[in-house]
């Protein structure tokens, strides 16, 4: 990589929440990675953000800096609309990437980025950040080396209609600006589209991390008192039968988890809100020794572990994180719900087609 074998020089492409609350404090704390460069249309957004995360250069215009060539990565840290064909030319142009979760919002355009990666030899990552949670990823392992035949999943994520009185305190204070760009019309405005885009997407692919790539499933929605309340059965490839829970907003504390069950063991795990920067609490329980294990909640600063993962596999290290393989599935994931809403039948995620 450019001026060091082991520091990768990324450049974050967005300077809204999303990167003042994760990707620019975690590339400045990366241990193999740099913030050289940020890019914003809203220069007086791009200016505040040098001031205070000072990388070595500002960018108002992507082109400009794509064209750097001491930029090895890219974070595509922008709306949602936009991360399919922003993180294309990344690629185009032989950079890294690491693309905000959804990957797209359509299965055409997920697919099409999945096309790239696979035709690329760069390194494309989605920003599923669940995945590196010490106590997700240790489930994970166990699941996969030692829970033996899977029986079911459980998994449940439930926004807390307190959060942002939590998150408030725990981000800093964001800093906005009238001139950021944005996409056509008022995505926020279809409140399920964008609820499914926004939480949907982790619940998804944490139930694919932790029980195996989903076959189909099938959905009901209840919207009462200003919540939406969506349960799926879900078929795993494997045989494994699902049950998911994505609720916006309980009344209540955020409210996210999983119980396994396996032919030889089970694993039981409380997530928390990612903001605390807290390891999942987790137990595992082996038959084969009629024991429980319980990981250390070590670090969990998951958008520094992120960008680190980043920076390993573009150094030929096996990669920990989504990739565009996952992503298109997620996409699929996510189309396939708000299908089977509307049908209230199950529906195959191979057979899935447009957007949400």
């Amino acid at each position: 990589m450019v001026g060091s074998e082991s520091v990768m020089n990324v450049g974050v492409l967005g300077c809204g929440q999303i990167a003042q609350a994760a990707h620019l404090a975690a590339c400045r704390k990366a241990r193999t990675a740099n913030l050289y460069a940020i890019c914003d249309a809203a220069e007086d957004l791009l200016e505040r953000m040098a001031a205070v995360h000072q990388p070595h250069v500002a960018y108002a215009d992507y082109d400009a800096m794509l064209a750097d060539r001491n930029v090895d990565a890219v974070i595509v840290a922008v709306a949602d609309q936009f991360h399919v064909p922003l993180a294309m030319r990344a690629l185009d142009v032989g950079k890294h990437v690491l693309v905000e979760k959804p990957m797209g919002t359509t299965v055409e355009e997920a697919e099409e980025l999945a096309a790239a990666a696979a035709r690329s030899d760069r390194v494309v990552l989605v920003g599923h950040e669940k995945r590196y949670d010490p106590g997700v990823a240790f489930a994970h392992d166990f699941i996969r080396d030692e829970i033996g035949e899977l029986i079911a999943v459980k998994h449940w994520y439930c926004d807390s209609i307190y959060r942002y009185r939590l998150t408030d305190t725990l981000q800093p204070v964001i800093e906005v600006s009238t001139a950021a760009r944005r996409p056509a019309g008022d995505p926020k405005a279809d409140r399920r589209r964008y609820l499914v885009l926004g939480h949907g997407s982790h619940l998804l692919d944490t139930a694919r991390y932790l029980g195996g790539p989903l076959a189909a499933v099938r959905a009901r929605l209840s919207t009462k008192a200003d919540t939406y309340c969506w349960f799926l059965e879900v078929e795993f490839d494997n045989g494994c039968l699902g049950q998911l829970d994505l609720t916006i907003a309980v009344r209540m504390d955020w409210w996210e988890g999983f119980q396994v069950y396996g032919s030889a063991g089970s694993v039981l795990g409380k997530i928390y809100n990612p903001w605390y920067r807290r390891s999942a609490k987790v137990q595992a329980f082996s038959a084969a020794d009629g024991q429980y294990r319980q990981p250390l909640g070590a670090d969990a600063d998951v958008f520094r572990l992120q960008i680190e993962d980043l920076a390993a596999a573009a150094n030929g290290a096996p990669r920990r994180g989504a990739t565009a393989v996952d992503g298109l599935a997620t996409v699929r994931g996510m189309v396939a719900l708000a299908r089977s809403v509307e049908t209230g039948d199950w529906v195959r995620l191979a057979d899935v087609t447009g957007g949400l």
